[in-house]
C-alpha cells in the first residue's frame, strides 16, 4: 500500500465515517460530494480510495482516470452503479456494507406492504383534500395471509422474521438456503413456481443480476394469484415495470409497492401515479441509524485495507479478517514467492493448470482462496504485462485459459505445514513445495526430486549438476572472479544428481550464465528473483 493514501468521498457521507477517515495515519481524506463525472474523474487520478453511494457510478471510464485505484467501498449493499468486472480486471476491490441498513430495509418493506394493504397514502391524501371517502377504502387482514418472500438473505430473513409476528404464513425461495436453514428462520421452503402460485403478497430481496433482471414479469403475474400484491424495496429492475403496469390494469395484481425503480429518478411516472400503487424514493435505507452504520462500516473498511490489508465484505475478493489476516501473512508470502519462482522456471507459453496442495496445518485454513490467488499472482506475473493482484489474479488466469485447482491433505506429509505447486501445460512443469515453521518462517523445500532448504527471496543462482566433488569450489571461484558475492547455498540430491540453490547479492548476467554452463559438471544454469 501507498505511505499516504488518497481517500475520495464522492457521496454524502454521515460526518462520524468522514471523521474515521480524516483521523486515520497514513490517509488524506478528500470530500467532494455531487462532482459531475469528468470533474471526478479528474480528482479520482491519483486516489487509492473512493468511497461512494448510490449517486457515484463507477464506470470503466472513471476506473481508467483512477490509475491509482486499489479499493472501491460502497456505504450500503447495492453495487449495481459499479462495474465490478472491470474493477476486478483492473485489480481494484470492491467492498459494500451488507449489514448496515438491514434492519432499516426490512422495517421500510413491512410499512410499505402495511400501507399497501390499508391504502394508507392515498386515504391521508384525499382527507388533506377535504373528502372523508370511508368506503373507497377499504383494505385488507395481514393476518393469515401468505407472504411469498424472494431471497431470503440478511434483510429477507428480517422481513420474513417481522412478518411472522403479524400472524402471516411465510413461503419463500432461496436457492441458496438449506431445509435447515429455512427451519430455523420459521418459513417454508418452496421453488419459485410455488411461491408466485401460493402468495398473497409477494416481496423480492435479491440483488439486481443479469440473471434477476425483469424476473417478476409477465410470465410470473400470470403465475399468480388473481389480486396479488406485490412489493419491492430491493433493486429497480427485478420487477418488470411494464410488465406490473399491465398486470395492475388487468386487474390481475391488486396493488403494488414500489420503493425502487429502474431508472431514478424515474422518467416515466405512469406506475407511480397509478391509483394501485404505493411509492416511495428509494427510501428503504433512509433513517439516520441506517446512515450512521454505512458510514461508519465503509470507513473503517477502506480505511482497514488501506492501512492493513484487512479485506471485510469484499465483492470480488475473499474477506480477510485482522486475525486471519496475522495467520495467513507467511501464507501469502509463501504462495506468491513460489509462483514467482514457478513463472521463471516455466519455459514456453503459460500453463493451463495450476494445482495448489494445502498439507497439514495449511489444510485446515478456514479460506484457503487468498492464499491460491497469492500463487496465481506471482505466477502469471511472469507471463503477462498487465498488472496482476490478488485480487485480478483469478480473472486473468480464467480469460487466458488457466484452471486453478485446490486439494487439501490434512495428514501431514514431511511437515506439519506445507504447500505443493505443480503445473501442467503444453510444455509440462515443474513442482515446487515449500513450509512454514513456527508463526513466520517460511522455507522452499523442494524442487521436483530435489529436497533441501532454501529462503525464498532475493537473487537465487540455481543450478543442476552432477553431484560430484568441488563444484561449489568451482561455482564460487567463478563468481568471485566477477566479484559477486554469495551470501547462502543449500544443496540437495538424489541418484548422482544435485540442485544447487546460491543466494547471491546481484544477479548473474547471461554471459557469467554461460560461463557456468559451461563447466563439465553442470547441466543447467538459471538465475531466479524472489
Amino acid at each position: 500500500m501507498a505511505e499516504v493514501c488518497k481517500v475520495v468521498v464522492s457521496d454524502k457521507l454521515a460526518p462520524e465515517g468522514l471523521a474515521i477517515l480524516e483521523a486515520s495515519p497514513g490517509l488524506l481524506l478528500d470530500y467532494q460530494p455531487g462532482l459531475s463525472p469528468e470533474d471526478l474523474a479528474a480528482v479520482v487520478a491519483d486516489a487509492h480510495g473512493l468511497v461512494i453511494r448510490s449517486g457515484t457510478r463507477v464506470t470503466a471510464e472513471l476506473l481508467d482516470a483512477a490509475t491509482e485505484l486499489k479499493v472501491v467501498g460502497r456505504a450500503g449493499i447495492g453495487v449495481d452503479n459499479v462495474d465490478v468486472a472491470e474493477a476486478t480486471r483492473r485489480g481494484v476491490v470492491v467492498m459494500n456494507t451488507p449489514g448496515g441498513n438491514n434492519v432499516t430495509t426490512a422495517e421500510h418493506t413491512v410499512s410499505l406492504m402495511m400501507a399497501l394493504a390499508r391504502h394508507i397514502p392515498q386515504a391521508n391524501a384525499t382527507l388533506r383534500q377535504g373528502d372523508w371517502r370511508r368506503s373507497d377504502f377499504v383494505g385488507t387482514e395481514l393476518c393469515g395471509k401468505t407472504l411469498g418472500v424472494v431471497g431470503l438473505g440478511n434483510i429477507g430473513a428480517i422481513v420474513s422474521d417481522r412478518a411472522r409476528g403479524l400472524k402471516m404464513k411465510i413461503v419463500a425461495y432461496d436457492p441458496f438456503l438449506t431445509q435447515e436453514g429455512a427451519t430455523r428462520l420459521g418459513v417454508e421452503l418452496a421453488t419459485l413456481a410455488e411461491v408466485y402460485a401460493r402468495a398473497d403478497f409477494l416481496t423480492v430481496h435479491t440483488p439486481l443480476t443479469d440473471d434477476t433482471r425483469g424476473m417478476v414479469g409477465d410470465d410470473a403475474f400470470a403465475a399468480m394469484r388473481d389480486g396479488v400484491r406485490i412489493v419491492n424495496c430491493a433493486r429497480g429492475g427485478i420487477v418488470d415495470e411494464e410488465a406490473l403496469l399491465r398486470a395492475l390494469e388487468s386487474g390481475k395484481v391488486a396493488g403494488a409497492a414500489l420503493d425502487v425503480f429502474a431508472e431514478e429518478p424515474p422518467t416515466d411516472y405512469r406506475l407511480v401515479e397509478h391509483p394501485a400503487v404505493v411509492a416511495t424514493p428509494h427510501l428503504g435505507a433512509s433513517t439516520g441509524e441506517a446512515q450512521l452504520n454505512v458510514a461508519l462500516a465503509v470507513a473503517e473498511q477502506v480505511r482497514d485495507y488501506l492501512v492493513d490489508g484487512v479485506v471485510v465484505n469484499a465483492i470480488n475478493l475473499p474477506s480477510v479478517s485482522s486475525e486471519m489476516a496475522e495467520r495467513i501473512a507467511p501464507y501469502l508470502l509463501l504462495a506468491e514467492r513460489m509462483g514467482r519462482l514457478h513463472g521463471q522456471l516455466a519455459e514456453g507459453d503459460a500453463p493451463t493448470e495450476v494445482t495448489v496442495e494445502y498439507h497439514g496445518d495449511a489444510a485446515d485454513l478456514e479460506d484457503t482462496r487468498p492464499v491460491s490467488a497469492a500463487v496465481l499472482k506471482g505466477l502469471l506475473s511472469s507471463f503477462f504485462d498487465a498488472p496482476v493482484n490478488a485480487v485480478n489474479a483469478e480473472s486473468i488466469a480464467r480469460e487466458r485459459g488457466v484452471r486453478l485447482v485446490e486439494v487439501r491433505e490434512r495428514a501431514s506429509s514431511a511437515f506439519a505445514s506445507s504447500l505443493t505447486v505443480r503445473l501442467s501445460g503444453p510444455t509440462g512443469g515443474h513442482v515446487i513445495s515449500g513450509a512454514v515453521f513456527g508463526r513466520a518462517t517460511v522455507r522452499l523445500v523442494r524442487l521436483d526430486d530435489f529436497y533441501f532448504e532454501a529462503i525464498p527471496e532475493g537473487n537465487i543462482l540455481i543450478l543442476n549438476n552432477k553431484d560430484v566433488p568441488g563444484v561449489v569450489g568451482r561455482v564460487g571461484a567463478l563468481l568471485g572472479e566477477a566479484d559477486i558475492n554469495i551470501s547462502g547455498v543449500v544443496l540437495g540430491s538424489v541418484d548422482g544428481e544435485a540442485v544447487s540453490f546460491f543466494h547471491v547479492d546481484d544477479p548473474l548476467n547471461a554471459a557469467q550464465l554461460e560461463s557456468l554452463r559451461a563447466l563439465p559438471e553442470i547441466t543447467g544454469a538459471r538465475m531466479v528473483c524472489l
